[in-house]
């Protein structure tokens, strides 16, 4: 047997996190089924609507797994990262920003 961790966000802030023990060459999609998510989420098709990965890394749904993977499920980003950062910058401004923004009250600039 091997010891595979499935972790899942099937939507913001909610975290689906399981140990699972499977027969060796169980692939993703095996341990998938093997957590019972369909079960605790049953509107989430995790099949089309989420990424696979393994420690980061993306994979195919039939990728065979070692012991002590941890199998990731990637839902799309609502929104780009460089998109969020512009726009949070043109909220705050350009003093607001940077690697000295937060001085300490008193501090000297740059340090």
């Amino acid at each position: 047997m091997i010891e595979v961790t499935l972790c899942c966000s099937p939507a913001p802030r909610e975290v689906f996190e399981q140990s699972l023990q499977l027969a060796p060459g169980a692939t993703v999609t095996d341990a998938v089924k093997a957590s019972g998510l369909a079960q605790h989420f049953p509107e989430l098709d995790w099949r089309h609507s989420m990424t696979p990965g393994i420690w980061g890394r993306e994979v195919d749904w039939n990728q065979p797994l070692k012991d002590g993977d941890r199998v990731e499920l990637c839902r799309p980003l609502a929104v780009d990262p460089k998109v969020a950062r512009r726009e949070r910058f043109q909220r705050q401004g350009a003093k607001g920003t940077g690697l000295f923004a937060n001085r300490r009250k008193g501090g000297k600039a740059g340090y």
